[in-house]
């Protein structure tokens, strides 16, 4: 395990990082024995210094749970990162690329809630009888240290992105939202166009079987810590789509069918 001064200098990087939009190395070079505690503590540390500079928590974003996913970066679980209030930005927004390092775009559905979520023992039902509604969502990820090291070409680990919030950067939410019994929410899908051509597409099943398992995961989670989540958060319930590299001048939509659609355009 680290030390607390190893966990507030990582901490410190990060934020440097993001601040002066200049990537760092992968965390788990300098410090190769950090474990998953480790690597929330580093986040939290993170979060804690934007929060002490006046950003609130609006929620937390899912991340890593589809197999494929899961596979690709050898672990068994998803993570989680959170959402600040900086972090929102409009449908049909204009975001200004230079203010995130390597940004891509990720489709997911966003659950807001109107009861409190806490324990172990959450079911997806506990989940779909607290969310007020469900909306469609497109998170904006970034990464404050590299993927792939450019010097030796060493690929960052998953504490590596978690350390990093989960490489959360930022949440579009748009489209129709809906009551979360109105719909099979397996069978939600997106059609996500970049520049007008069909880059990805997915149905939200992809997300532990159902969306809303995501967000048993993080309860159960945060259980042992006796962190709740609580009415009004915006839970971000994770990918069904790769990740989409976006550049200046791009422009992204994504169309949920019948719950409608977002858009973004990349300056």
């Amino acid at each position: 395990m680290l030390t607390p001064e190893q966990i507030s200098d990582a901490a410190a990087r990060l934020y440097k990082a993001e601040n002066e939009r200049q990537q760092i190395p992968a965390l788990t070079l300098d410090y190769p024995g950090m474990d998953m505690d480790d690597a929330y503590k580093i986040q939290k540390t993170w979060v804690d210094r934007k929060i002490e500079e006046g950003a609130s928590v609006k929620g937390y974003k899912i991340g890593l749970t589809s197999r494929a996913m899961q596979m690709a970066v050898n672990i068994d679980q998803p993570d989680y990162g959170v959402l600040l209030d900086d972090m929102f930005f409009a449908d049909g927004a204009e975001i200004k690329v230079d203010d995130f390092l390597d940004p891509r775009i990720e489709v997911e559905l966003a659950f807001v809630l109107k009861d409190r979520l806490e324990g172990d023992n959450i079911t997806m039902f506990d989940v779909l009888n607290a969310t007020d509604y469900v909306v469609p969502a497109l998170e904006l990820i970034a990464a404050r240290c590299h993927r792939t090291d450019p010097e030796t070409g060493y690929t960052r680990k998953v504490l590596d992105t978690i350390s990093d919030n989960a490489a959360n950067a930022g949440i579009i939410l748009g489209g129709r939202p809906i009551k979360p019994m109105e719909i099979d929410l397996r069978w939600a899908g997106s059609l996500l166009y970049l520049n007008g051509q069909i880059e990805e597409t997915g149905i939200a099943a992809g997300v532990l079987g159902h969306p809303a398992n995501g967000i048993c995961w993080v309860c159960k989670r945060f259980a042992p810590h006796g962190v709740a989540l609580e009415p009004g958060q915006v839970v971000l319930s994770g990918s069904f789509t790769r990740p989409v590299p976006v550049k200046a001048g791009d422009t992204v939509h994504a169309d949920y069918g019948p719950l409608g659609g977002i858009s973004v355009k990349f300056v």
